[in-house]
């Protein structure tokens, strides 16, 4: 049996022992949370403490008496004497029951009010030296009576107000006689918090008494009429609203019949307004108006109702007739596409050919370009330079993983919550009907069942199209001829050809060193000490110090990451400036090249050739990737085993069909190439491209895949300074590739000093950056045989044939005018590449 549950049980058989009439000075305390007891007051205690238990126990064995008082926190678990207040009520107890859960309830009387003097030593429980506050000696004067008389009056006021109080209180208290009673059952039946109510028994003198409960009744009183003022109010509004809908029914019903227009709410005055002055074709405000109609007619209870105000509320917010004046001054749109952007001169020189044609013609329509490259090549903030060059409204709208055609076009109003497409919202966010408007991440589009949102960008791209483009949401046609549209994308050959055919795409480059260091100088450090509040320590990069980031912290092809590790250091520094550690000089603060370790760590990417050496059964090949260029080399291995063709590098069909071609072309010309025939009888020949994780596809590593395996099959090295990309047929014609200068950047960065190239795509050459060309060794080559000798650094072959040499004859003369071309190319480029011929 548990100490609470012997307690209970000692309570319970003390309570039915009689007790002595006399009070004791000592009385045990019992602290209440959130009640108030006064004299005179009977009322049930439900206790539950151990030390409440305990000061119960001991009061059975002291006559019964104990003394509640008011905890001044009712959130104290285990009070002592000066977390009650001091003046309380002595109480006897009449009643003892024991409840489940170790509770008791004690039913409790008020005899007097009592005030404690000072506190007595009690291991168990709360006790103290309680003196007895009586009121024997009350002189009945005149201000006694006009006090008992005005509480009458505002305790009957307050018991007719407020609801929660029956009628039968009021009768209990006009039959009490004696003053003190009237006060302290008053003051017990007034809803008001312990803590003001407490301030009754804090005053020793009745008259206070009296003055402290009419305050209370007072305040009461206010707050009931508040709220019955608040009642009156809104009923009030709720039959005004049913009697005006009545009416109102009553109108439209006599209208009807008599055929007479309906007087116009303020509501729809505006909407019929933003109707006449919105400036739209007279086609389509007929259109507009018969809506206009149907919402007249429209209850304001009915759904249809919002659906309708929606509508038509969308319909003038859009732009129908205010157009933005485009800056028309060459130099003016020149200069704020050179500060936002360092080179890019082809997509600027396409800019400003877009502002002649405007200013000559004063309109160009049918002008949707699409920014095409790798991420954080600045697509996006060259889009938002544009317009900031015209003058004009930028919206930008993301379409990346967008699958809905509905996006698009909008949702048909039968369905709940419709709403415009994206096109419609981007050009009612604009405000204007010549905005440049950005579809971000074109490429990224996808369709489902619920159509191909692709297809539904064709009317919007379609310049013989677009001037009448109709949304699902408004179904009226809304002209975006005016509109200049841009479109970015990382891939140009995931843009379904129907809607890559209706743009123009300009390609934007991988960044070179040189670039992103002037980028960094220029653009990156000064944005970001502005953001940082830097600038007053005058903060600077030296140049050798960026290009340690950007050779060995980033790898990419735009500068995304550069500005993140730039960032990274600069945080750094500010810490070190706010905890001291640097201190700031009129000279301001130097980040050098010595210090890029210091506050980035280990390089993430080595600078070293020692991958360069030559080696058997390896070549390096070229690859285009979605984030620019990069180096991807092919390992070949023979060895016994069961005759087969291993693949691995998580290859795409068209690498594994580009492999087994090379295994075709090898095995039909081991003569020319001094390989035994039959040397992959009883062989296991294995192709592997590391970095297997990474799915890898594209049509330009034959010619990686068939020099790797020649080197294999005959045991001789493959330079290692030289990497190749391009296409083979069975017949060893090297075919054309795509991303030359993102292939010829891999290479450059990588330390390689000759690239071969397919013939195909010297004429892409001239396209090239000279700072990619300056150090390279360019070499096209139309058939494999011509590649070998540079692929290998002694390759001697056998021509079982006079095939090759025959169209070595009908080609020379073709090849001597094309070298003098491209020679003339590169001279223009300051002789900063060299170009060979095989």
């Amino acid at each position: 049996m548990s100490t609470n549950e012997e307690l209970l049980q000692a309570i319970t058989a003390g309570s039915e022992q009689d007790s002595s009439p006399n009070i004791p000075e000592n009385l045990t305390v019992l602290p209440l949370r959130d009640v108030i007891i006064y004299p005179y007051m009977i009322f049930p205690v439900l206790i539950g403490r151990t030390s409440s238990l305990k000061a119960v126990s001991q009061a059975l064995e002291r006559d019964k008496f104990i003394f509640a008082a008011t905890q001044t926190q009712a959130s104290i678990d285990e009070p002592a004497l000066i977390d009650v207040y001091p003046h309380g009520t002595i109480c006897k107890i009449l009643q003892v029951i024991r409840l489940p859960n170790n509770l008791l309830k004690v039913l409790v009387e008020g005899v007097f009010h009592g005030v404690i003097e000072k506190p007595i030593d009690n291991a168990d429980c709360l006790e103290a030296h309680v003196r007895i506050l009586k009121k024997d000696d009350i002189i009945q004067d005149a201000e006694l009576e006009a006090y008992v008389r005005k509480t009458y009056e505002a305790f009957s006021a307050y018991v007719s107000t407020n609801k929660h109080l029956p009628p039968e209180i009021q009768s209990a208290f006009e039959n009490i006689e004696d003053p003190v009673r009237k006060l302290f059952y008053a003051a017990a039946n007034i809803d008001k918090n312990v803590h003001a109510k407490q301030e009754i028994l804090q005053q020793t003198s009745l008259k206070m008494q009296y003055k402290q409960l009419l305050e209370m009744l007072k305040d009461e009183l206010e707050v009931l009429k508040l709220e019955e003022e608040l009642d009156t109010k809104v009923a009030d509004s709720i039959q005004k609203t049913q009697r005006k809908y009545y009416i109102q029914e009553q109108i439209r019903a006599l209208q009807k019949e008599l055929d007479g227009d309906e007087e116009l709410s303020p509501e729809m005055l505006t909407l019929l307004h933003g109707i006449e002055s919105s400036g739209m074709p007279d086609v389509i405000k007929k259109r507009v108006l018969e809506e206009f109609d149907k919402f007249k007619k429209t209850m304001s209870m009915s759904p249809e109702y919002s659906v309708l105000r929606t509508y038509l509320e969308t319909v003038i917010g859009l732009p129908w007739t205010n157009i933005t004046d485009d800056s028309t001054d060459l130099r003016h749109v020149a200069d704020i596409l050179n500060e936002d952007h360092y080179n890019m001169e082809k997509p600027k020189e396409r800019i400003l050919e877009f502002i002649s044609i405007l200013k000559m013609a004063g309109t160009a329509k049918g002008q949707i370009l699409c920014l095409s490259g790798p991420p954080g090549v600045g697509k996006t903030s060259l889009a938002r330079s544009i317009a900031r060059a015209l003058g004009r409204s930028f919206v930008r709208i993301s379409l990346g993983g967008i699958r809905d055609e509905a996006e698009i076009r909008g949702h048909r109003r039968t369905y709940i919550g419709a709403m415009p497409g994206k096109i419609i919202s981007a050009m009612k966010k604009a405000g204007t009907v010549n905005p440049v408007i950005l579809l971000d991440e074109v490429d990224k589009m996808s369709m489902d069942f619920r159509g191909d949102p692709s297809a539904a960008l064709l009317e919007v791209l379609d310049p013989e199209q677009n001037n009448a483009f109709n949304d699902h949401y408004l179904e009226l046609d809304y002209d975006l001829s005016k509109v200049l549209f841009i479109t970015t994308a990382n891939v140009k050959y995931n843009i379904p050809a129907p809607l890559l055919d209706r743009m123009e795409v300009i390609d934007l480059n991988s960044y070179l060193d040189f670039e992103k260091v002037q980028i960094a100088k220029k653009h990156i450090v000064p944005n970001l000490l502005q953001e940082y509040a830097l600038k007053k320590f005058k903060i600077s990069f030296s140049d050798k110090a960026l290009l340690k980031i950007i050779r060995e912290y980033t790898r990419e092809s735009g500068v995304r990451n550069l500005e993140r590790e730039i960032a990274s250091i600069l945080r750094k520094i500010a810490k070190e400036i706010v905890s001291g550690v640097q201190k700031s000089t009129g000279k301001g603060i130097k980040v050098s090249e010595d210090s890029i370790e210091h506050y980035l760590r280990t390089q993430r990417f080595k600078e070293t050739n020692s991958n360069l050496t030559d080696k058997i059964g390896i070549a390096t090949g070229l690859a285009w990737t979605s984030v620019g260029g990069d180096t991807l080399p092919v390992e070949v291995s023979i060895m016994p085993g069961t005759e087969r063709l291993t693949l691995t590098g998580k290859l795409g069909d068209v690498m594994k069909e580009s492999a087994s071609a090379a295994l075709t072309y090898i095995r039909s010309h081991v003569d020319n190439l001094s390989i035994t025939p039959g040397f992959e009888k009883g062989k296991e020949i294995h192709i592997h491209v590391p970095e297997g994780a990474i799915p890898k596809d594209g049509p330009s590593a034959g010619i990686t895949m068939t020099i790797a395996m020649i080197s294999a099959a005959t045991g001789k090295p493959v330079r290692g300074d030289i990497a190749m990309t391009g296409e083979i047929t069975l017949r060893g014609m090297i075919l054309p590739i795509g991303g030359l200068n993102e292939k010829l950047l891999a290479a450059k960065r990588l330390g390689i000093k000759t690239v071969l190239i397919p013939e195909g795509n010297a004429k892409d050459i001239q396209e090239v950056n000279s700072h990619i060309l300056k150090g390279l060794n360019i070499i096209p080559v139309e058939r494999l045989d011509q590649a070998l000798p540079h692929a290998f650094r002694k390759w001697t072959a056998t021509r079982s044939d006079s095939t090759p040499q025959k169209h070595d004859a009908q080609h020379q003369e073709k090849r001597k005018k094309k070298n003098i071309s491209i020679a003339q190319s590169t001279s223009n480029k300051k002789k900063s590449g060299r170009v060979s011929r095989s």
